[in-house]
C-alpha cells in the first residue's frame, strides 16, 4: 500500500499557498487572491506554512535571489510556479496542485510549462471596461524541488543579489510581529548606518553586536531585513532595520527597482496614466479603481493588525468592484464593513499614536492624498481611506471625464513626473526610528507606497527624452 503517495495527494486536496508578488505583479497577485478564496486555499504568510510557492508578476532581475531563498526556506515536499499575468493564475495553481500530489515533488528537478486563461480584472483605460472580463495571457514557469539537497542554496540563490532577503515570519501585531524570523545575514553592513559588519556563523543567522541605545545603554542589536517578499507587504520595498529587543533603533530604504523591471503598467494608476495621454476616461471609472485600490491598502492593514476576517470583507469588496459591480450591489455591504471598521475601538486602540505625521509635516514632505488629508497616526489614515472609499463609491456612475487637476490618484498628487509613492516611501525611514516592530509594520501598511508607480514614472520620464 502507498500510504506515502496517499499523504501526498491528500495534502495535494488542499494547499497551502505562499504568495510571492513581484514589483509590477498586482494584477496577477489579485487574481491569485481571488482564485485561492474562491478555491478554499489557505494563503498562508510564512515558508514554514506553505507547500506550494507562487510567485505573481514579471520577472525581477533584483529579486531572483530573494525568490530563491524563499524557495529554499519551504519544506518538503514543495512546488514553485510562476504566474507572470493574472492570465497565467489558474493554470499555475492547477499545475503545482498536480505535481505536489505526485512523488515527483519530492525529487530534485525542474520543468516548464506555459500557463494562459481568463482573468475577472479589467485593465483598459476608460470607463467602457466595467462589467467586461479581461484576458491577460500571462505565462506560468513550474518548478518542485525536494529531496535531500532541497536545504542547501543553490548557486543562484548564493551569487544572488545580496541586497534582497527573503520573507521573514509574520506572526501579525498581536503577538509581536517577528518578522524576519530566518533572519539571513548579508555582507556590508557597513552601509547600513556605519555599524560594521555582523558576523555571520553557520546556517546564514547573524549575530548580534552591541551598541548604545537611546538611554546610553549598551545593548545588543541586530539588522534585519523588512521586505521585500514579506507577506502583506508592498511588492519589491526593502527596509534594513537596526533593532534593539524590538524597537527600530534605525531604519533605511534601499533603492527600490535598482536595476529595474518590466512593469507593463502601474494598475492602481493606470487611469490617471491614461488620461495623461491624452485617453477618455471618466469620473466613474477613476473613482472605481481608487476606491478599490484603498479596500486593497485596508485588507493588508487589517491583517497585519491581526483581523483576518475583515481583511477577506475587504479584498471581497475590492474584487467586486474591479469586476464592474453595480453600486447598488456593494454600497450596502461597504457602508457596514465601514461602521464596523471605523467603531473598531480595539483596532484603534492598537493604532492610536502610532507613525504620527501632522498634515503640515506631511506637505513640507511632498506628500499627498489621504496620508497627507489624516494629519495624524495610523488611525487616522485607516478612517481616511474609509472616508474615501465612501466618496467614491456614490460617483462611480459619472460619466464626464476627469480632471487631473482635481481628481487625485489613490495616492496622492504627480508632480512633474514624482509619483506620489516616492514621498511615501521617503517618509518612512523618520517614522518608522524608534518605533516597535510590530507597529513599524502597521506604519508601513498604512501609508502602502506603491513601487509600480517609481516604475511608471520612469518610464514617463524616458518617453519625454
Amino acid at each position: 500500500m502507498d500510504l506515502i503517495g496517499a499523504a501526498l495527494r491528500a495534502a495535494a486536496g488542499r494547499p497551502h499557498v505562499l504568495l510571492a508578488p513581484l514589483p509590477g505583479g498586482t494584477v496577477a497577485r489579485l487574481e491569485a487572491e481571488r482564485v485561492l478564496r474562491l478555491r478554499d486555499w489557505p494563503l498562508v504568510a510564512t515558508p514554514a506554512q506553505a507547500d506550494l510557492l507562487l510567485i505573481a508578476g514579471p520577472d525581477c532581475p533584483d529579486l531572483r535571489g530573494a525568490v530563491n531563498r524563499l524557495w529554499q526556506d519551504l519544506p518538503a515536499p514543495r512546488v514553485r510556479v510562476h504566474a507572470r499575468g493574472a492570465g497565467g493564475v489558474e493554470s499555475a495553481l492547477e499545475s503545482g496542485q498536480a505535481r505536489l500530489g505526485s512523488r515527483a515533488a519530492r525529487r530534485p528537478r525542474a520543468e516548464t510549462s506555459d500557463g494562459d486563461g481568463g482573468s475577472h480584472l479589467q485593465e483598459s483605460c476608460g470607463g467602457e471596461d466595467r462589467g467586461r472580463r479581461h484576458d491577460d495571457s500571462g505565462g506560468s514557469h513550474d518548478e518542485h524541488d525536494d529531496g535531500d539537497g532541497g536545504r542547501h542554496h543553490d548557486a543562484q540563490a548564493r551569487h544572488g543579489d545580496d541586497r534582497a532577503d527573503p520573507q521573514g515570519e509574520h506572526h501579525g501585531a498581536r503577538d509581536g510581529g517577528n518578522e524576519g524570523g530566518h533572519g539571513r545575514g548579508h555582507p556590508g553592513h557597513e552601509r547600513h548606518g556605519g555599524h560594521g559588519g555582523a558576523m555571520d556563523v553557520p546556517g546564514g543567522l547573524p549575530m548580534a553586536e552591541q551598541g548604545e541605545d537611546r538611554d546610553g545603554l549598551m545593548l545588543d542589536r541586530l539588522h534585519v531585513p523588512l521586505g521585500p517578499l514579506l507577506a502583506d507587504w508592498p511588492a519589491g520595498l526593502a527596509v534594513r532595520v537596526t533593532l534593539q529587543g524590538d524597537v527600530v533603533q534605525e531604519a533605511e530604504v534601499e533603492e527600490p527597482l535598482r536595476r529595474g523591471t518590466a512593469v507593463a503598467e502601474a494598475f492602481w494608476v493606470q487611469p490617471w496614466l491614461c488620461a495623461a495621454a491624452g485617453e477618455p476616461v471618466s469620473v466613474g471609472a477613476a473613482a472605481r479603481r481608487r476606491a478599490a485600490a484603498h479596500l486593497d491598502s485596508l485588507a493588508r492593514l487589517l491583517s497585519v493588525a491581526g483581523w483576518p476576517a475583515e481583511a477577506i470583507v475587504a479584498r471581497r469588496l475590492r474584487d467586486d468592484l474591479l469586476g464592474g459591480a453595480p453600486v447598488v450591489a456593494v454600497a450596502s455591504r461597504l457602508e457596514r464593513f465601514a461602521r464596523r471598521v471605523g467603531r473598531s475601538r480595539t483596532l484603534a486602540w492598537m493604532t492610536r499614536g502610532i507613525g504620527r505625521v501632522s498634515a503640515e509635516a506631511a506637505r513640507e514632505a511632498g506628500v499627498s492624498g489621504p496620508a497627507a488629508r489624516a494629519g495624524g497616526d495610523v488611525t487616522g489614515r485607516y478612517r481616511q481611506w474609509l472616508a474615501d472609499v465612501r466618496r467614491d463609491v456614490g460617483r462611480m456612475e459619472e460619466p464626464s471625464p476627469i480632471r487631473l487637476a482635481v481628481d487625485e490618484s489613490p495616492r496622492g498628487w504627480w508632480r512633474n513626473d514624482d509619483p506620489p509613492s516616492a514621498a511615501l516611501i521617503a517618509l518612512l525611514p523618520a517614522l518608522l526610528n524608534g518605533a516597535e516592530l510590530a507597529a513599524a509594520r502597521l506604519v508601513v501598511a498604512s501609508l502602502d507606497p506603491d513601487l509600480d508607480e517609481l516604475a511608471a514614472a520612469r518610464d514617463r520620464a524616458g518617453n519625454h527624452d
